[in-house]
């Protein structure tokens, strides 16, 4: 165990925030930080928009659900897959319409540098006793986002990123087993369901401490809920609109 491992391993999501201003050195550290994330093949596509103005911060909470942190978090961050950059650096020596940009290779090639880098920036915010949550409702109404921020072709956002410093104690959620993540030599489906099992007990007990007694949830009963249907099927025709044709 050393100082980083146990700042990993106590991350928790912040939703509520003080006061208290993050300093332009701060977020320069924390997106250098990010900047420093491992890139495929050194493309480093993504980018990050900074939104400060109250108005877009006010319609990015509506199109995220109400989700009230977005508007008043100290620092609300887009992070977004972008080639529209590597498209211009093709440009400077050929043709772009020859680039391969647009296939589903290279759309998660950006999708992962992205996350990569805001994982990073979310351990940096958090070693300066920071918190964050991550935003995936930023894909709730994607169109109405792209629109907001002017993202050209080849730029989609991912999600938000909220902040700030602390204002509440929030307990640590378990995860899986490790036994249901860590697989030797080959993908093992003998324990799965045992391992679930008693994931859900876990879970149960933390939603009943969490809840205070209002509730024993678990995760599988989540997840059954989560893909009993499907959601936010505007996606693939948005993405092709974006310039991702998924070849």
């Amino acid at each position: 165990m050393n100082e980083t491992i146990e700042l990993m391993l106590n991350h928790r999501s912040i939703r509520k925030f003080t006061e208290q201003p993050i300093s332009e050195e701060q977020l320069h550290s924390i997106i250098a930080s990010a900047q420093m994330a491992s890139s495929s093949s050194h493309v480093q596509a993504y980018s990050v928009i900074r939104v400060t103005d109250l108005s877009k911060r006010e319609r990015l909470a509506i199109l995220t659900s109400n989700q009230r942190y977005v508007a008043d978090s100290p620092v609300f961050l887009v992070w977004c897959a972008d080639l529209y950059r590597n498209q211009v650096a093709y440009s400077l020596h050929d043709d772009p319409n020859h680039a391969s940009l647009h296939t589903a290779e290279n759309m998660i090639v950006a999708t992962v540098d992205a996350a990569l880098a805001a994982q990073n920036a979310a351990l940096a915010a958090e070693s300066m006793g920071m918190g964050i949550v991550y935003i995936g409702g930023i894909r709730n109404q994607i169109r109405e986002v792209t629109e907001l921020l002017e993202l050209p072709e080849r730029v989609f956002p991912i999600f938000g990123m909220c902040i700030g410093f602390p204002d509440q104690e929030v307990g640590i959620k378990p995860r899986l087993p490790m036994e249901a993540i860590l697989h030797h030599d080959k993908y093992d489906i003998s324990q799965v369901s045992n391992l679930l099992e008693s994931y859900d007990q876990t879970m149960s007990e933390y939603m009943h401490e969490r809840t205070q007694g209002k509730m024993r949830r678990t995760w599988t009963e989540d997840m059954k809920n989560k893909f009993a249907a499907p959601s936010r099927l505007h996606m693939k025709a948005y993405l092709e609109e974006q310039g991702f044709y998924l070849q």
